[in-house]
């Protein structure tokens, strides 16, 4: 249960941004007992794989607090965050800080399937929301959402290894959080076009 409750926040975080979580489990499972992870995701503690994330990590974060250009990322980010939540969901279920039953272990798939459907969920929340928070502020909020969106999702990789629990409660909040900002924009665009001249 609790391998579970760590793949379905450590998801949520890559819907976010898809190297946070990657990085955050390779190098727990690299440098501690915290994350033990199988075999067939032991490239996640390669020092090389590791490297890659960390340079992918730093073209994100100034990628997306760019207005115009945050768009364009989201979109291609459409195919890597819900590959991203997959991988680390099926690597942590499959091992995580407690064994796993024997189904999970061989049924991978269904790790596979629920990581990539959580991301692509938070993803599409989050990019849905950064055009109406862009054109609303000018593309002054850009750089605040999107900090505010890498603290979150670094916050949830950790707290979803060190405390599942915990972990998937402040996806919920961060989730029911987009949720609000994005219909607030909404009826204040509305209100606007309505509004008589």
């Amino acid at each position: 249960m609790l391998a579970a409750l760590t793949g379905f926040g450590l998801s949520a975080a890559a819907g976010l941004n898809a190297f946070i979580p990657l990085l955050v489990v390779g190098l727990i499972a690299r440098y501690s007992d915290l994350v033990r992870l199988p075999a067939e995701a032991g490239w996640l503690t390669d020092g090389r794989v590791l490297a890659g994330l960390a340079v992918l990590l730093a073209a994100e974060v100034v990628l997306d607090k760019v207005p115009v250009v945050d768009s364009v990322n989201d979109a291609v980010q459409t195919f890597v965050r819900p590959a991203a939540g997959g991988a680390v969901f099926a690597a942590t279920d499959a091992a995580g800080k407690v064994d796993s039953s024997a189904f999970m272990r061989d049924h991978a798939w269904i790790g596979w399937g629920l990581g990539i459907a959580v991301a692509l969920i938070v993803h599409a929340a989050k990019a849905s929301v950064r055009p109406v928070a862009n054109a609303g502020t000018m593309g002054a909020g850009a750089p605040v959402l999107s900090t505010v969106e890498d603290v979150a999702s670094l916050v949830m990789s950790v707290l979803a290894v060190l405390a599942p629990v915990i972990g998937l409660v402040a996806a919920v909040l961060t989730g029911y959080a987009g949720f609000r900002l994005y219909r607030r924009r909404r009826r204040r665009r509305a209100a606007t076009r309505s509004a008589p001249t």
